[in-house]
């Protein structure tokens, strides 16, 4: 895609050495887009900026320092979006701190579309993963774009549950798009951008350092219309961006687990001081019923005959999802699908050797 024709006043401003987002706002409140800054004058721009910053800005920036943001501009599916772009997200507008631009990777449509936060642990335990896998999958199923920050442990497992699903994901990252971290998630990153999108307020070339972490979590927040905390420990990260969601006006909820984990200990927390506890992925859509009517599942009413036609499938003994699949003419992934959506729901149960059994109320 060409690169849009202010892209270099754009990079021009963003380059200039403490001008934040409240800086760049108040700025854009005076001047319609960066290349009028760039046009103004010191003692124009002295009044909104200070002194520092207002000569700064009138120096601009050094050709060849833009050169390799230009050229990253020039490579498929990268894009810049400062907050006058009609792209930028409506939701980050509400924020008080929003961020000026964003750098994003991949298709920014899905930054329009309805978005839930999880978040949790680096260091999940195996259930943790598989909680937040399975609830991205089943809110992605729903039409949902699940967001989170592309580290390892939950953030991970609830990219990888989202993109198998319908609403996809988008990953917020606390250094620039052409880093990768961790390093060990650079696969997962190439599939969002492939399959989602990547974003970050930080410049290219920027390393990942403690202090991005959190400016990055209130735009994981700020995305969102909920945020669910999926095992956190008392000093996690996660709580700052249940806390920044809170003060966002964004739903928070929380995944209890054992008294005696460490990394329960947190949602416990959130939950006692307020946090929605959730024990499936409808009692989370639910709560957001009334904020996304204009989420379009995709063939709602096949969904429903599927899945009535897999629990009789079940009704007689347990069967694996390629067993399914031949029975049904589905593919497996799309069995497995249906599985997940139904073992949630408490309908199916995950036997040992990868079966599955329907359950009967009583």
């Amino acid at each position: 895609m060409p690169r849009r024709p202010d892209a270099s006043a754009w990079l021009t401003l963003e380059a200039v050495p403490g001008l934040g987002p409240e800086h760049a706002r108040r700025l854009l409140e005076a001047f319609p887009e960066a290349d009028s800054i760039l046009g103004a004058n010191a003692t124009q721009l002295a009044p909104l900026v200070g002194d520092k910053l207002a000569r700064a800005i009138a120096r601009g920036a050094d050709a060849d320092a833009l050169q390799p943001g230009l050229d990253w501009l020039e490579q498929p599916d990268n894009h810049f979006i400062p907050l006058t772009d009609p792209r930028y997200p409506k939701r980050l507008l509400d924020l008080s701190d929003a961020p000026a631009w964003l750098y994003a990777k991949g298709d920014p449509d899905w930054l329009a579309r309805p978005m839930v936060a999880i978040v949790g642990s680096r260091h999940a335990s195996a259930q943790g993963a598989r909680d937040a896998a399975a609830f991205a999958q089943a809110l992605s199923e729903a039409g949902l774009t699940v967001v989170s920050g592309l580290a390892a442990g939950v953030d991970a497992a609830a990219h990888e549950g989202a993109l198998r699903g319908i609403g996809s994901s988008v990953a917020v990252v606390g250094t620039g798009l052409d880093r990768v971290y961790p390093a060990r998630n650079r696969e997962l990153a190439h599939r969002l951008a492939a399959q989602g999108c990547i974003v970050s307020e930080f410049p290219l070339g920027t390393p990942p350092k403690a202090g991005h972490f959190p400016r990055r979590n209130r735009i994981i927040s700020g995305l969102s219309l909920g945020v669910l905390v999926v095992e956190a420990a008392l000093e996690s990260g996660s709580l700052i961006t249940a806390r920044l969601a809170a003060e966002q006006g964004r739903e928070v909820f929380a995944l209890p687990g054992s008294i005696h984990s460490a990394l329960s200990k947190g949602c416990h927390r959130l939950i006692k001081q307020g946090a929605k506890l959730v024990e499936c992925a409808a009692d989370l859509l639910e709560e957001l019923g009334g904020q996304i009517s204009c989420v379009e599942p995709a063939s709602a009413a096949d969904v429903e005959t599927t899945a009535d036609a897999l629990l009789e499938a079940l009704a007689v003994t347990p069967l694996a999802p390629d067993q399914l699949a031949g029975r049904l003419g589905l593919t497996v992934e799309e069995v497995s699908v249906r599985l997940l959506a139904a073992e949630l729901e408490g309908r199916v149960a995950r036997l040992a050797g990868g079966l599955y059994q329907r359950l009967f109320p009583y």
